[in-house]
C-alpha cells in the first residue's frame, strides 16, 4: 500500500467537512500512514475566481513543502469544481516544466471539467435564495461564471492543458508519462430525492454531465472564410498523446460519488463496492503502462453502463429500488461552439441548424433531431458567441439514422447563418444576405468524419465565417 500523502479539494458551495467519510474510507483501506490534507477555499464570495483559489493553493502547498509537513510527490483527490481548481493550478505553475510539479496522481470525482448546467441556476434569484441566504446573498459569481456551460474560462483553460488550436506551435504538456496522471470517476444516475429532482437531466449525476467530466476531448476549426461552399476543417492537436481513464458509474450521483460507503442509490453489493475499489486502484497505480491499462478497463465500465439503457433485466438485477429509467444511461456528446468572423471578432447573433441528408423531401429525421437528439442548447451569459449543444448520441445512432430513407447517406448536416452587423456588411456572400454555410459534421459510416464527435466527451468547435462588405464600402471613380 502506498505511503504518499493525499490532498482532498472540495467543490463549489462545499467544505472539507463533506470529505470526512472519504478520509475514513482511505484509512480503513490501509492508508493509515498517509497524512490526509483537506483543502478549504472560499467559493461563495462573489469576488473570488478559480484563478485566485489556484494561486493561494500554490502558496500554501509551497509553504507546506518547505516546512516538511507535505512531501513530494503527493496525490490529490478533487470533487466537482475542485477539478477546475486543480487544472488551473497545474497549467499556471507547471506547464513550462511539469517535472517540478509536486503532485503525481489526480483522482477527479465528478469533476466539472467542462461546466455544469446548474451554474446558471446558481447565479439566478433561486440560487441566491438557496445558497446565498447565509452569505449576504453572495453565490460565488466569478466562480459560477467559469462553471457556466461553454464559458470563455473553459476555452482558455482547455487550450492551456489539453488542446493546441490549429496554427499554434506548442509542445508543452502537463499530463503524460513524465507528468501528472489524471483519473476521472463520475456517475450517471440523477438525484432520487424529490427536491433535488428539479435539477436532474439524463446523462448526468444531478449536477455534472458525464460528457462534461471526461478529460478526453477534441478541438476543431471549421473555416468558411476561403470557400463558403466547402469549408476547411482543421483539427487541433492534443497536448498529451494519452488516454485519460474515465469510468461512468450507473449507481452514483454527484453527492454519493465522494463517499464509497454510503451510496444514495441502492444497488447490488458488487456495484456498491466498485467506487471504493476504483479509487484505491487509481491511488495505487505505479506505472504509466498501468495507468493506460486502467483507461482501457474504465472505458469498458462506461460502455457497460451505456448498455443498461437497452437491457431491462440488467437494470432490475443491478438496482434494488429507485428509478431505473433507461434514458439515464444514454451516451451523450457536449459540443462547445465559438463563432468568429475572418477578422477574429466574435459573432453574437447566429443560428446553427441540423438536418438529415434528405430533409427537402422528408423532414422527419430533421424534426426528430431537434426534438429528441438535441437535448439542450445554452448560450453563455458573458458572450453569445459561446454556446453549448448537448446531444443524445444514443438516440442519434439508434433512432435518427433509422429515420433516414433507404439508399440515402446516413449523415448529419450543420448549417450556420448569422444576422448582418449592419447595412453595409453581411456575413457570407454579399449577394445572398444571410445565406448560410453548410457542411456534413457526422457520417455513420465515415470514421474520419465521426472521429471528432465522440461519445461521453466535450468537443470544442471554432467556426469562422466570412465578413463581406458591400460594394459601396469602397469604390473607385474617375
Amino acid at each position: 500500500m502506498s505511503n504518499r500523502q493525499v490532498l482532498i479539494v472540495h467543490g463549489w458551495s462545499d467544505t472539507s467537512k463533506s470529505f470526512i467519510p472519504l478520509t475514513a474510507f482511505l484509512q480503513q483501506a490501509g492508508f493509515q500512514p498517509l497524512s490526509l490534507w483537506l483543502g478549504d477555499y472560499i467559493s461563495l464570495d462573489d469576488d473570488v475566481k478559480i484563478e485566485d483559489v489556484a494561486k493561494r493553493m500554490q502558496a500554501l502547498i509551497q509553504e507546506k513543502l518547505s516546512s516538511g509537513e507535505l512531501k513530494a510527490p503527493f496525490d490529490m483527490i478533487v470533487h466537482s469544481t475542485g477539478g477546475l481548481v486543480a487544472r488551473q493550478w497545474i497549467s499556471t505553475y507547471y506547464l513550462n516544466d511539469v517535472s517540478q510539479c509536486p503532485m503525481k496522481r489526480l483522482i477527479m470525482l465528478a469533476p466539472a471539467n467542462f461546466g455544469s448546467k446548474l451554474a446558471s441556476m446558481g447565479q439566478s434569484v433561486l440560487g441566491r435564495v438557496l445558497k446565498g441566504w447565509d452569505n449576504w446573498f453572495h453565490t460565488g459569481k466569478e466562480m459560477l461564471a467559469s462553471l457556466e456551460l461553454a464559458s470563455p474560462f473553459q476555452w482558455r483553460l482547455v487550450q492551456l492543458d489539453l488542446l493546441v488550436p490549429d496554427g499554434v506551435a506548442d509542445s508543452r504538456a502537463v499530463y503524460g508519462e513524465n507528468g501528472v496522471w489524471p483519473f476521472v470517476l463520475t456517475g450517471t444516475h440523477p438525484y432520487p430525492s424529490l427536491l433535488r429532482q428539479i435539477v436532474n437531466e439524463d446523462g448526468a449525476d444531478g449536477t455534472v454531465r458525464a460528457a462534461a467530466a471526461n478529460l478526453n476531448t477534441r478541438g476543431v476549426t471549421i473555416d468558411f472564410a476561403k470557400d463558403e461552399s466547402n469549408p476547411e476543417v482543421r483539427f487541433w492537436s492534443n497536448r498529451s498523446e494519452m488516454a485519460f481513464p474515465c469510468a461512468i458509474l450507473p449507481d452514483r450521483t454527484h453527492a454519493s460519488i465522494i463517499d464509497p460507503a454510503r451510496p444514495d442509490i441502492k444497488a447490488d453489493a458488487a456495484a456498491q463496492r466498485r467506487l471504493g475499489d476504483l479509487i484505491l486502484r487509481a491511488l495505487n497505480c505505479e506505472t504509466f503502462a498501468a495507468h493506460q491499462q486502467i483507461a482501457a478497463d474504465w472505458r469498458l465500465i462506461s460502455e457497460n453502463t451505456a448498455a443498461l439503457a437497452g437491457n431491462g433485466e440488467a437494470r432490475e438485477a443491478l438496482f434494488q429500488d429507485g428509478d431505473k429509467n433507461p434514458e439515464f444511461f444514454h451516451q451523450y456528446m457536449q459540443v462547445n461552439v465559438q463563432v468568429v468572423d475572418d477578422h477574429g471578432a466574435e459573432v453574437l447573433d447566429y443560428i446553427l441548424e441540423f438536418s438529415g441528408p434528405d430533409w427537402k423531401r422528408n423532414d422527419g429525421p430533421t424534426v426528430y433531431f431537434h426534438r429528441e437528439v438535441l437535448e439542450h442548447v445554452h448560450t453563455n451569459s458573458s458572450s453569445a458567441a459561446y454556446r453549448c449543444f448537448f446531444v443524445d448520441r444514443t438516440d442519434l445512432f439508434n433512432e435518427f439514422y433509422k429515420r433516414i430513407g433507404r439508399n440515402v447517406e446516413k449523415s448529419l448536416t450543420m448549417s450556420i447563418s448569422a444576422t448582418a452587423p449592419g447595412d453595409n456588411v453581411t456575413y457570407f456572400s454579399n449577394y445572398k444576405r444571410g445565406a448560410p454555410g453548410e457542411m456534413v459534421i457526422h457520417n455513420l459510416d465515415d470514421t474520419t468524419q465521426a472521429r471528432w464527435l465522440q461519445r461521453n466527451t466535450t468537443q470544442f468547435v471554432r467556426i469562422v465565417i466570412p465578413r463581406s462588405p458591400s460594394d459601396k464600402v469602397f469604390q473607385m471613380k474617375h
